[in-house]
């Protein structure tokens, strides 16, 4: 059994992080015990160097192996550079226990908010895919940007520009998960075998409504995937329940 906890949008900056939900979420996290965690963009609000190196400081604070890929705030103001000399590289892969393979791929371009994979990445993406495809891995797949439109969160502008591409590479390759952020509003859907979740924000004072800070929980066994949805400080409760195809 593989337990993962995913958070997203912490946008550390002086205005827009919330310091006591954050701490809050660390203990919850901590007290979970998870085998890593995935952070799915907009460490910062800005991209400014100073905040990176303060959004390290919180992030030492998770006791699990931490995965992180930035958001469209993150390449802020040269912020994709910060984000290669503190975080670490902007696409990886991570392979555990050779039958489980985590992608990270980075959708930002510098100083826009709208999303992009581009074809280089596209293709390093699908080469991956191919090999746990062949070895029966299960495969996630991390983001930040969404590739499918979000409820509730008004007019879509920022939706990935290539979109329908990467969307069909994640499906015909049938990839278990599909993680991102950026909307700060949390969203499952299921296309075909992959199923796509969209965390809210952590820690961040950019809520939609009523909609507060929250993570997603995973447990992934040999037969399905458990999605928890937990609010910082509040309610956990079980956001969907599928079978793990590999």
């Amino acid at each position: 059994m593989t337990v993962i906890a995913h958070i997203s949008d912490l946008h550390v900056s002086d205005m827009a992080f919330n310091e006591e939900v954050f701490m809050k979420a660390v203990s919850e996290i901590n007290a979970l015990q998870p085998d890593m965690i995935i952070l799915t963009g907009d460490l910062t609000n800005n991209g400014y160097h100073r905040e990176f190196k303060q959004a390290m400081k919180y992030l030492s604070m998770f006791e699990a192996p931490l995965f992180a890929v930035p958001g469209n705030h993150d390449s802020r103001n040269l912020g994709y550079q910060s984000f290669e000399e503190l975080v670490g590289e902007r696409s990886w892969k991570l392979t555990k226990d050779d039958d489980f393979t985590v992608i990270g791929l980075d959708s930002s371009s510098p100083d826009e908010d709208r999303g992009h994979i581009g074809l280089p990445q596209h293709l390093w993406m699908e080469h991956q895919l191919d090999d746990c495809v062949i070895e029966d891995s299960f495969s996630i797949v991390a983001l930040h940007h969404h590739v499918i439109p979000i409820p509730d969160t008004g007019r879509e502008r920022n939706v990935l520009s290539d979109a329908g591409d990467i969307l069909k590479t994640l499906t015909t390759h049938e990839v278990g998960l599909v993680l991102s952020g950026h909307k700060h509003v949390p969203n499952i859907w299921r296309i075909n075998e992959t199923v796509v979740v969209n965390a809210g924000s952590l820690c961040s004072n950019k809520l939609r409504g009523k909609i507060g800070n929250s993570y997603m929980v995973y447990i992934i066994d040999e037969e399905n995937i458990e999605i928890f949805l937990n609010n910082v400080g509040g309610e956990k409760f079980l956001y969907g329940k599928y079978r793990r195809k590999y």
